[in-house]
Formats: C-alpha cells, structure tokens, sequence
C-alpha cells in the first residue's frame, strides 16, 4: 500500500466524516433533545473547538514516544465506539460528555498532517500542503453536502452510525500501514537531507518565531473566517434568491478557485521561500474581502473569486513555513502549536461574526475582516523576518 496516499486518503476520509453533521447540529438538537436554546447549540459547537484545541497537543507529544499510526488505530477504534453510543444517546448532559470525549479521540487524525510532512523532502512541502489544503477544504464541502443527503433520507441519529464506519475503516487502513513497518516521523526526511544545512529551527530563538507566527496564524484565521457564518444570508438578502443550490455555490467558489490554485501551482516549473508572494496575496484577500462588503452581486462573486485564491495561497505558504521553520522529528509538537492557534481565531470569528450581525449589519463582518487581514499584512514582516537567502527549489 502507498503510504501517503493512504494517509491523504484517511484524511479526506476524516474530514468528511467529521463534518457530516456540523451544519446540521441545530435540526439535531431540535429533533433529539426538545428543541433546546440556540445559545446551547453555538456553545456545543464552541466546545468542540476547544476540546480539539486542547486535546491534539496532547497527541502530538504521546506521538514522540509512539508512532502515530500505532496511535490512531485506538483512537479511531475508540471514536467509532462512542460514535456508535451517542447514535443511542436521548439525553442531552449524556450527549455532550459522550460526543466530546468522541471528539478528543477523533482530533488525533490531525496527525497525519504533520506525520505526512514529516516524510517529505523540504522542497516538495508547498506541493504536498497544497494537496492536502485541496482535501480538506473539499472534504469539508462533500461532508457537508453527503450530510445532507443522509439526513433526507435516514433518521437523523443515524449519521453517527456512518461516522463510526469512517473511524473504523480509518482504523483498518492503519492496521494494514503498521504490517508494513511505516518509517517514523521524519525518517525518510532526515535521510534525504544529510549533508544539507541546519535547518532553520536549529538556530537559536526558533521558538520564539514559531510563536510569532502563530500570532499571525491567529489574526490571519480570524479576519478570514469572520465573513463565513453569515454569508449565505447576506447572499440572499442582496440576491434576494432564495435558492440553496445557488447559495452553496457562491459560498464555494472560494474552494473551486482553491482546485484551480493547486493546479496551477503543479505547472509552474519553480518556487521561491514560502515566505514569499504571502504578503502580497494578503492584501489581495484583503480586496477580496473589501469588495464582497458592497451589497452587489457582481462585487461578491468577484471578491469570492479574488478572496479564494489569497485563502489558498496564504494558508498553504503559511504552512509551508511553519515546517521550514521546525524539524521533522518536532513537526506534530510545533503543528499543535499552530493549529491550537487557527482554531481559536476560527472559534473567536464565529463568536465575533454573532455580535457584529446583531448589533450592525450583515456586511460588517467584511469591513472588519478586511481591517482584520491589512493589520495582518502589516504585521507580518515585522515579526516574522524574509529570510537572508531565498532558496529557489523546484516544484
């Protein structure tokens, strides 16, 4: 079996599997526990981030004493398992302890991220992040989409039962991997980069910059992603559509442009540092977001389009330097690091978004994401240094 195929294939998997039911927890709730308060539902799903927040550090430093795929076969054996129970859960107390323990041992699949990196030469890091970035931006929409479908057509609690099949064929895969004697994180790497200059996390105050980037990673996600809970009904308020096909494909066409990205990026015949062409395609997303504020529907759908290829191009140089900046074996400790950072800009935009729609207007959440992403922008040179020397690595 190809390894990492296998691990992308397990990661899209993931991915799909974990966002089956997001969209729909507020019909969940309704239908299993009483119709509880909205407010009980936004603070389930504000939970959720925090417990994957906190629980994947965890797994990332159990990962430096045992292999990351010897891990997930448990974790995932153990999150089918509680899959499998909150499918027969009718109480609502019962439900959080259960689902979010189920969430702890889902958020290990996060680890093959930083395990896939961890296999790759420097020079094919932008490549395979791009790859991966594309699986899970899509993984998310499919989820979302396969979600939908099911809930049509089966009972609601059922899609627990499918999310357990995913956890345990994700088991299985892992099972087969570990026959095989999989390297461990950063073996191969390490090997192909003998002879080659220190890396930069070698030097010293190389934390230092992972936790400056992480504060970019922080104000980055946030003014991203403050647009996001409220756009289908800002659409359709300025559309005045009420169509829901339509209405999803405005809200992708961010993604769509994403897949055009990655293609384009495997033609080209040369990349610079990843710090390059980040600043740049910062204040393009700054106009993406600037230019969707305007209640038009030409002006949405063209900051749609200029705002996903800034969301591509940041995000995946972004990562790209995270992992110039660490050292294979220390990828799944710095990589919690970040995410824990991008979830909480991602939980704090959700939250923010909700206060701004109530007390302004459905179009500010651009003018603050735009002012969020220029001070991004500005900051970013000032704490994250360019390199003294760009090395120029082919794709």
């Amino acid at each position: 079996m190809n390894l990492r195929f296998c691990l992308i294939a397990m990661t899209a998997l993931a991915v799909i599997g974990d966002n089956m039911l997001i969209p729909f927890y507020p019909q969940y709730f309704a239908s299993r526990f009483e119709d509880p308060r909205p407010e009980q539902v936004g603070a389930y799903l504000a939970a959720i981030c925090v417990i994957v927040m906190f629980a994947f550090p965890l797994w990332a430093r159990l990962a430096k004493q045992v292999h990351p795929i010897r891990i997930l076969i448990w974790t995932q054996l153990a999150a089918g398992l509680l899959s499998v129970w909150c499918y027969a859960i009718d109480s609502l107390p019962l439900f959080w302890v259960v689902s979010l323990c189920m969430v702890v041992f889902k958020g290990s699949y996060l680890l093959m991220y930083p395990y896939v990196m961890s296999l790759e030469a420097k020079e094919s890091h932008t490549r395979t992040i791009g790859t991966l970035s594309v699986v899970v931006h899509f993984g998310a929409i499919f989820g979302a989409a396969v979600g939908g479908l099911v809930l049509q057509a089966l009972e609601m609690g059922e899609v627990f039962l499918l999310m357990a099949m995913g956890d345990f064929i994700q088991m299985a895969i892992c099972m087969r991997l570990m026959r095989n004697n999989p390297p461990a994180s950063g073996e191969i790497a390490v090997t192909e980069e003998v002879g080659a200059a220190e890396p930069h996390s070698a030097k010293p105050g190389s934390h230092l910059i992972i936790y400056k980037l992480c504060l970019i990673m922080l104000l980055f996600y946030f003014s991203a992603y403050v647009i996001r809970p409220f756009f289908s009904v800002y659409w359709q308020h300025v559309s005045a559509l009420e169509n829901e096909l339509i209405t999803g494909f405005v809200y992708s066409l961010p993604g769509a442009v994403a897949l055009v990205a990655l293609w384009w990026s495997k033609r080209a015949s040369q990349q610079g540092h990843a710090w390059e062409g980040i600043l740049s395609a910062m204040l393009l997303g700054v106009c993406g977001i600037f230019i969707q504020g305007f209640e038009n529907e030409l002006a949405i759908l063209t900051g749609r389009l200029l705002f996903g290829w800034a969301l591509y191009q940041v995000t995946v140089r972004l990562d790209a330097l995270m992992f110039e900046m660490s050292k294979p074996e220390a990828y799944a400790v710095d990589f919690s690091k970040v995410n824990f950072f991008q979830s909480l800009g991602v939980m704090c935009s959700s939250y923010g978004a909700g206060l701004l729609v109530s007390h302004f207007t459905l179009s500010t959440p651009f003018w603050v994401g735009a002012a969020g992403l220029l001070l991004t922008a500005i900051l970013f040179p000032l704490l994250v240094k360019a390199p003294s020397k760009v090395a120029t690595a082919k794709v």
